[in-house]
């Protein structure tokens, strides 16, 4: 196997998401509420097998005092994918960032934002750098 089928088929899950996210898209189109997209890519996805959990509260601490201010993820795929889906016409750095601090107060590997609100389906993908715990954008060669 070369590098490029490697490092496709290592980020493979991505790509069978963002499949069950363009379904929904194309059944049900831009202009529903996230709840509603959310729903259907948990159905879906729990048809093929994998483990989806909804609305997963994500506690927010200083030091070792939690705060009365909890965060929800929209979906928490694997134990290790967060997943945060919109439906807004464009996505913005501020979406980005929601994602990227879920993972860093999550330590989770990997994280999506899928946005359903446009005419196209948008999907990014992202993985945390284990030695520097930097957030780094994936893309399929």
């Amino acid at each position: 196997m070369d590098l490029i089928e490697e490092h496709n088929k290592k980020y493979s899950f991505f790509r069978e998401i963002t499949g069950v996210a363009m379904k929904v898209h194309t059944k049900y189109k831009p202009g529903l509420l996230e709840s509603a997209y959310e729903a259907a890519m948990r159905y879906l996805l729990d048809k093929m097998g994998y483990k989806v959990e909804r609305q997963v509260f994500l506690p927010i601490f200083w030091d070792d005092v939690q705060l009365d201010q909890t965060y929800r993820m929209d979906l928490v795929i694997n134990d290790d994918i967060i997943v945060e889906l919109k439906s807004v016409t464009f996505v913005d750095a501020n979406h980005r960032k929601q994602l990227w601090n879920y993972m860093n107060l999550t330590h989770k590997p990997f994280g999506m934002v899928i946005n359903f609100g446009a005419e196209s389906l948008f999907s990014e993908w992202y993985e945390r750098n284990p030695q520097t715990g930097k957030i780094e954008k994936i893309r399929l060669l």
